[in-house]
């Protein structure tokens, strides 16, 4: 055997032994003692000596057992470098910054590498002070060096500091230059982001890929788009994370066809089965409107990723296929891969789409299971679904059990408080807000406008919209008009309301006229109505709402010949009059009635209880009134088809299907009308129960001969 061959033989053995020992011997002061007398015995031969000690420190730092390995360390006779620079890299990633600095002020012999991972290990630790002042104090500095600083500041959010430092490189590698790149595109100067990357000398996957995303991500997709084509003329192979972002951009603009050959490239390279690209194909898909494309890519394999089911789950839901959603959201938990944040977020949003209050209730079970009921992003899916089912008292629960609020948070609950008519509730949270030092936005106080209009709140509704004039972060915006338009309109300042619009900072638009409009139609103020709805239709000529609203203010008036002009011009124009609709969601099966419905299959037994209903009104004294029976017929003709309107037969069928007791939630597409609103306040007395209708702007709640918004809608 050759003296080469007897040498490699002999550090192979003392390696295996080393390797033996630190992995079946516990790591105790005594046996710590034991490894220091081994390295004694072999350290006569330094290139034996280090291959060992990088074996046990690599097995202790992996294992996050520091002291020991500093032990080690200690009793080494003449450690090198190399392993120096481990173990203070070992103790900057577990943010033991002041160890790490302790021990690299104590190393005999630094070299460029040892201060780089200082430098780095300082900057992870969040010390950015501390990278400067070695970086400045190093003897020798390579690209690396720079490149790990510049990287600093701009993790720091100091993008001139680092844009000078860059300018300053003597030397930089195709890193230095993506770093600068990734930054300007990271604060939103893609200009300049542009104009270095044509500037560099040679570019490689990464430049393209920055650049690409970073577009995209400033709101260019179109030009990320182009940077793709141009990246595939160049020749430059193409990495999975290039493809996935390509994908994501053509997701935001809908670029199927770009989209498609991207997946035929995909499937070219290998990559289909790839999660993280699976997942960007299932999105892009989705966000297409392709769900039976999303479904084959879904299909092609037996996923365990959580992600990729959440993908499938969140494609559905945008694409309004809530059912489908749930089911998916079923199967995951059939197939044992466990939810996260995002797949919890997405199944509630489709509750909220369904208005399926029983299953979101059985969501949240599973969630509180998981422990990830007080997670900010569960908790205010939670509040949101809640508050669209109607209840609430349950979406304040949810709200008040988030553990670390956001401002999502704070505006889901306010403006669902304004949505149930709770305006002192709505005010008392925005006090809250405040006082958790958590800055308001322009949907704040969207909220706290509607919780006043829905309240009639008149004067504090004047302060907070004076307060968003003078609020540094905000501008009035359209949103606040149509509120503020809303809450004087309803309050009965309806030349007060029509002067606000006229002195508008911005273009009024049609939603803000429909506003004051259905104010008149509210108070019966024909003159403002005719001027509200001219302005509506100068521009918005085939607005069907101004139409409807205004024919009915001529009908509450009597005017039945400016009526059927209005319809005349409806039907000559093509208007079609958006049908009134009310249904009830009842073990996940939607109920739906129009006015005077007889196809439902318990209409006999709906009619029946509609008819005992009728004669318990007239006991309790209630009399129909005429004004909102919108057609020129007999009076018992009113009066009939004012019994019959949606909203009740919904809630007949509600006392029908239901157990006694149980509240009746009904949803309508159009605003509940007046006599409807009387009576089911005197039928929620009868029948004692609790009834909630949500019409086109609030939810209303029925008890004991009372309504929540105080006869104030």
């Amino acid at each position: 055997m050759s003296k080469s061959r007897a040498l490699f033989f002999k550090k192979t053995k003392q390696s295996s032994i080393l390797f033996g020992i630190s992995i079946f011997l516990p790591f105790s002061s005594t046996n710590v003692k034991i490894f220091s007398k081994f390295f004694t015995t072999i350290s006569s031969n330094a290139n034996s000596r280090y291959p060992s000690c990088k074996l046990l420190f690599s097995d202790l730092l992996k294992n996050q057992r520091l002291d020991e390995a500093r032990e080690v360390l200690n009793k080494i006779p003449f450690p090198g470098v190399h392993l120096y620079t481990m173990i203070i890299d070992g103790y900057a990633q577990n943010y033991r910054l002041d160890d790490a600095i302790q021990l690299f002020e104590k190393m005999p012999v630094r070299d460029t590498v040892s201060w780089n991972s200082m430098i780095k290990g300082c900057l992870n630790c969040g010390d950015l002070i501390t990278a400067k002042k070695l970086f400045d104090e190093m003897p020798e500095r390579n690209v690396v060096s720079w490149t790990t600083i510049v990287n600093g500041y701009l993790q720091f959010g100091k993008i001139e500091v680092a844009e000078r430092l860059f300018f300053e490189m003597p030397v930089k590698d195709v890193a230095a230059w993506n770093s600068m790149i990734y930054g300007y595109l990271k604060f939103g100067r893609v200009d300049d982001a542009v104009n270095l990357f044509w500037k560099m000398p040679s570019r490689n996957v990464i430049s393209w890929t920055s650049m690409i995303d970073g577009l995209d991500y400033n709101g260019r997709t179109d030009e990320a788009l182009i940077f793709y084509k141009k990246m595939a003329a160049s020749g430059v192979q193409q990495s999975s994370n290039t493809l996935s972002c390509v994908l994501k951009a053509c997701a935001n603009v809908m670029a199927l066809h770009l989209g498609v050959q991207t997946h035929g490239r995909i499937v070219k390279l290998g990559f289909c089965f790839d999660e993280f690209i699976c997942t960007s194909l299932l999105t892009f898909y989705a966000n297409c409107k392709q769900m039976e494309n999303a479904c084959m890519v879904f299909n092609e394999k037996l996923h365990g990723n959580v992600v990729i089911w959440t993908a499938l789950l969140t494609g559905y839901g945008l694409n309004h296929k809530h059912g489908r959603a749930l089911m998916v959201f079923g199967d995951m938990i059939r197939m044992a891969v466990l939810p996260n944040q995002s797949s919890f977020t997405s199944a509630l949003n489709s509750c909220s789409g369904l208005e399926a209050l029983d299953k979101g209730k059985a969501i949240h079970a599973m969630a509180v299971r998981l422990g990830l009921d007080s997670d900010v992003f569960v908790g205010n899916s939670l509040v949101v679904m809640y508050t669209v089912c109607g209840n609430i008292n349950d979406s304040v629960a949810a709200f008040n059990n988030i553990g670390e609020k956001n401002v999502v948070s704070w505006n889901s609950i306010i403006v669902g408080s304004a949505q149930h008519g709770q305006g002192m509730l709505a005010l008392t949270l925005f006090t809250r807000m405040i006082r958790d030092e958590v800055d308001p936005d322009e949907i704040t106080f969207t909220g706290l406008l509607s919780a006043c209009s829905h309240s009639g709140m008149l004067q504090k509704a004047r302060c907070f919209f004076e307060y968003i004039s003078r609020y540094k972060s905000t501008v009035i915006k359209l949103p606040h008009y149509v509120c503020m338009v809303d809450v004087l309109g309803r309050c009965g300042k309806l030349e007060e309301a029509e002067e606000l619009i006229n002195n508008m900072q911005v273009k009024p638009n049609s939603i803000v006229w429909l506003s004051l409009l259905s104010a008149c139609r509210m108070h019966f103020n024909l003159r403002v109505a005719e001027r509200a709805a001219e302005s509506i239709l100068d521009l918005e000529p085939n607005c069907s709402a101004a139409y409807v609203l205004l024919s009915n203010v001529y009908a509450s008036a009597g005017k039945w010949s400016d009526v059927s002009r209005m319809r005349l011009r409806m039907k000559q124009r093509g208007i079609m009059k958006q049908p009134g609709c009310s249904w009830v969601t009842l073990r996940g099966i939607r109920h739906e009635f129009v006015s005077a419905d007889r196809s439902h299959p318990l209409s006999e037994k709906i009619y029946q209880k509609l008819d005992w209903l009728g004669g318990k009104l007239k006991e309790f004294g209630h009399v129909p009134d005429e004004r909102f029976s919108l057609h020129d017929v007999e009076e018992e003709q009113k009066l009939e088809m004012l019994s019959y309107h949606s909203e009740r037969l919904a809630i007949a069928f509600g006392l029908v299907a239901t157990a006694e007791g149980r509240a009746i939630t009904v949803m309508k597409n159009l605003r509940v009308c007046g006599d409807c609103h009387t009576a089911i306040k005197l039928i929620a007395k009868i029948v004692g129960r609790e009834i909630i209708v949500r019409d086109c702007t609030r939810f209303h709640h029925f008890q004991n001969g009372m309504c929540s918004c105080g006869d104030y809608w």
